[in-house]
């Protein structure tokens, strides 16, 4: 057996809430260098954003493959996107959630989908509210993504009711 044939694969879901109609090939183009191959994305207009347009697709990969998809398209100005990636036996899941005003948000997501925060990022977080530098509220919602989620919100229910390719069970 080849070391490529015993690779554990997951998977995940690139989300683009927003882009403009110009981005929509480069976004397919950088996600198929990622991926291996050319993805077949369906664009939807994005009512929440004028000119703008949404897609979701389900990829199937190597571990890693969210954090490479968030490098390839997280420098693109007016694009708002998020990508999920599954847990397997040997690695974590994660989220990546990246806006324009607020840049890149990620966390390690664990067997049921829950945020797991390292216990450095919460003791800084106490520490910073301890010196009167914020309030814990606000460093506990920025370690969960609120920021992010808030201003995606809008973007997210707008796509209700758009087809997904494929949807699968967290294992």
């Amino acid at each position: 057996m080849t070391a490529a044939a015993t690779r554990t694969q997951t998977r995940g879901v690139l989300f683009i809430h927003s882009a403009p109609s110009a981005l929509c090939p480069h976004v397919e183009w950088a996600a198929g260098g990622v991926l291996g191959h050319a993805p077949s994305m369906e664009w939807t207009p994005q009512p929440a954003h004028a000119g703008s347009y949404r897609t979701e697709y389900s990829w199937v990969g190597d571990p890693g493959t969210a954090a490479a998809l968030t490098s390839a398209l997280r420098g693109w100005h007016h694009l708002r996107f998020e990508v999920t990636e599954d847990p397997t036996a040997g690695t974590e899941g994660v989220r990546y959630a990246v806006t324009p005003s607020l840049g890149v948000f990620h966390a390690v997501t664990g067997l049921h989908g829950d945020l797991m925060i390292p216990e450095d990022r919460l003791k800084a977080a106490v520490m910073k509210a301890s010196l009167g530098e914020t309030t814990l509220e606000l460093e506990v919602d920025r370690l969960l993504g609120k920021p992010w989620d808030d201003e995606l919100e809008t973007f997210r229910h707008a796509g209700e009711g758009v087809s997904v390719r494929w949807l699968h069970q967290v294992v």
